[in-house]
C-alpha cells in the first residue's frame, strides 16, 4: 500500500515542477502529468484525513490552524510561487488568521509553522536532543546517507568540525581570496561590451570553480573540470526534484551524476594516497579533500558524501546570493556609487604594483558587507528550515509533540517591520549604524546554533570579490524584467538577463 505521506510528497513536487515547467524537460513533464493522474485516482479511494482526528488536539495544546484537504493538506497553496522578497499569500493569510505560530499539514506531515522570531531562534539554536533534521528521504539518496544535512549528535559535530576547521584555517584565507580574484576575472573575461549575460549562470560558474579549486584543487577551464561542471549541474538540479527514478528525469540524472562525481573524488583520493610518501609537506594540496584525509578517519564513502554536501552548500547558496546582489544593485545606483572602497583598493594596488587582493583589502570592504547583509535579508535564499521534534517540547504555552515537524520560516522575520524599518526596501545603509548591528539576532540567513553554516565566512569573501570585479569593470542593468521567485527554493525564472557595459576606464584588465 502506498503511504499517505509519499502520495502527498509526490503531489507537492508535481505542483512545484508544473509551476516551473519552462525550465524543465518535456519528457519529465509528460511523466509528471501521468503521475498526477495516477495520484488523483488513488486519492478518490482515500477517506478524509486529519491529524486532529487522531485525538492529538485533545491530548496537547497545539497552535491554531487548518489541516486543509485530506492527504494534501495545505501543501499546494504553500508551494505557490511568489517573489522571494515577500512572505507570500499563504503565510500572510495564516499569520493574519492564526498568529505567528500556527498548525498546518504540509508535505504530507502535521507541521508547526513558525513566523515568530523567538521560536525560530529556539529551533535554530537547539541541538539534536530537541530537534533533528526533517529533510525528505529522497534528498538523502542524492546527497548520500553520510551527508552533513542528515547527521545528528556526535556524527554531525565531527563532520561539521572538518568543514569549520578547514574554512577557518588562517593560512588559507589569502589563497582563497587569490583564487576568488582570479576565477572572477576568468568568468567575466567572456563578457563582451554591450552584451547580455545571464547573471544566474555566471554566478554559478564562479561558485562551481571556487568549489572545485578549494575542494579538489581542480583548475577552471580544463577538460576534466568542465566535464565535472556539467555533471554537477545535473546533480544540483536533481537534489530537490520529483523523486522519480525513471530515464530522463532530473532525479535519475542526479543519481547518475552523483556516481560520476564520486568516481572523480575517489580517483583524486587514490592518487594522493599513492604518492603520499613521495610528496613533501610543503607541496601537499591545500584543499578540503587533503584536509579530510589528514584530519579524519572517515571511510571512502563518508568522504565522498562530505565532499558532495560541501560542494552543494557552497555552490547552491552562494551562487544565488551573488545573483541577488546583481539584481538588487542593478536597481539601486546610489549603492553602486558608494562603492568607493573598491576604487581605493585598486589605487592602492597600483601604487604597490600588486593586483591581487589581500586580507587587508578585504577588511576595507565595509559597505560591501552591508550590501551582502541586506541582499541576504531581503532576498531570502533559504525560505524555511525544517526540523522534527526529538522529544515533547513546550514553547509559549504551546505543545510540540515528539515526532511533529516544525518549520522555521526565515523570511517572516527578515521582512517583519517591527525588526526592520521599511523591510521591503533594499537599504544596505541600515547595517551601518549601531542600531542596525544590534538587529542581527533577527538575521538568520546562515542558520544558527550547531547547524550554523560553516562556510559563511568564505561565502562572504566570495561575494565580496565578485562584486569588487563587477563594480570596477562594468555598468549593468536588467535586460528584461525578472524577479527572484520562491518556488519555494529561490530562482530567477529567466536566468537574470543583464546588459553589461565595460567601463571606459576599467580598473583591471579583462
Amino acid at each position: 500500500m502506498i503511504e499517505l505521506m509519499t502520495i502527498s510528497s509526490m503531489l507537492c513536487f508535481t505542483y512545484k515542477m508544473i509551476t516551473m515547467s519552462p525550465l524543465e524537460d518535456q519528457k519529465e513533464m509528460f511523466l509528471i502529468v501521468l503521475l498526477v493522474l495516477l495520484c488523483s485516482t488513488i486519492l478518490i479511494t482515500i477517506s478524509a484525513f486529519s491529524w486532529r482526528s487522531h485525538g492529538q488536539q485533545k491530548a496537547f495544546r497545539l497552535p491554531q490552524g487548518d489541516m486543509g484537504w485530506p492527504v494534501l493538506g495545505e501543501t499546494l497553496p504553500f508551494l505557490k510561487p511568489h517573489p522571494s522578497t515577500s512572505i507570500g499569500d499563504f503565510m500572510q493569510q495564516r499569520i493574519s488568521k492564526h498568529g505567528k505560530i500556527f498548525m498546518s499539514n504540509l508535505l504530507g506531515k502535521p507541521t508547526v509553522v513558525s513566523a515568530d522570531a523567538e521560536l525560530n531562534r529556539f529551533i535554530l539554536q537547539a541541538d539534536s536532543r530537541l530537534f533533528e533534521p526533517g529533510w525528505s528521504r529522497s534528498i538523502g539518496e542524492v546527497l548520500g546517507k553520510h551527508s552533513i544535512l542528515l547527521q545528528v549528535g556526535d556524527a554531525h559535530k565531527k563532520m561539521r568540525s572538518i568543514n569549520l576547521n578547514f574554512a577557518n584555517n588562517g593560512k588559507l584565507k589569502t589563497p582563497f581570496l587569490r583564487d576568488a580574484y582570479r576565477i572572477a576575472a576568468f568568468v567575466m573575461s567572456s563578457w563582451k561590451n554591450d552584451s547580455v549575460v545571464l547573471g544566474k549562470y555566471e554566478a554559478r560558474k564562479l561558485c562551481f570553480h571556487m568549489m572545485a579549486k578549494n575542494i579538489l584543487s581542480l583548475e577552471p577551464g580544463t577538460p576534466v573540470t568542465e566535464k565535472l561542471r556539467k555533471e554537477y549541474e545535473a546533480f544540483a538540479k536533481g537534489v530537490v526534484s520529483l523523486p522519480l527514478n525513471l530515464p530522463g528525469t532530473a532525479y535519475s540524472k542526479a543519481l547518475k551524476a552523483r556516481s560520476y562525481i564520486l568516481e572523480v573524488v575517489w580517483q583524486c583520493m587514490e592518487e594522493r594516497l599513492c604518492r603520499k610518501k613521495d610528496v613533501e609537506e610543503e607541496d601537499a594540496k591545500d584543499d578540503l579533500l587533503q584536509w579530510t584525509l589528514e584530519n579524519s578517519n572517515y571511510s571512502e564513502e563518508q568522504i565522498g558524501d562530505l565532499i558532495l554536501g560541501t560542494f552543494f552548500g557552497g555552490y547552491n547558496t552562494t551562487s544565488k546570493a551573488i545573483a541577488l546582489a546583481i539584481y538588487f544593485l542593478g536597481g539601486c545606483p546610489k549603492a553602486v556609487e558608494q562603492f568607493e572602497e573598491h576604487d581605493r583598493i585598486v589605487q592602492g594596488k597600483r601604487r604597490g604594483g600588486n593586483s591581487e587582493l589581500s586580507c587587508d583589502d578585504y577588511k576595507q570592504m565595509e559597505f560591501t558587507q552591508c550590501v551582502i547583509n541586506e541582499t541576504l535579508r531581503l532576498g531570502n535564499i533559504v525560505p524555511y528550515i525544517q526540523r522534527k521534534a526529538s522529544t515533547h517540547i513546550k514553547f509559549k504555552g504551546y505543545d510540540i509533540p515528539q515526532g511533529c515537524n516544525v518549520m522555521a520560516v526565515l523570511p517572516a522575520v527578515h521582512l517583519d517591520p517591527s525588526f526592520f524599518e521599511s523591510p521591503e526596501q533594499f537599504n544596505p545603509w541600515r547595517w551601518q549604524s549601531d542600531h542596525g548591528i544590534r538587529r542581527t539576532n533577527n538575521f538568520m540567513a546562515f542558520g544558527g546554533g550547531a547547524r550554523l553554516c560553516p562556510g559563511a565566512v568564505l561565502g562572504r569573501m566570495e561575494m565580496a570579490v565578485f562584486l569588487h570585479h563587477l563594480v570596477i569593470n562594468f555598468n549593468w542593468e536588467l535586460a528584461e524584467p525578472d524577479l527572484p521567485m520562491a518556488f519555494p527554493s529561490l530562482d530567477f525564472p529567466k536566468g537574470l538577463p543583464i546588459k553589461v557595459r565595460l567601463l571606459s576606464n576599467p580598473q583591471v584588465s579583462m
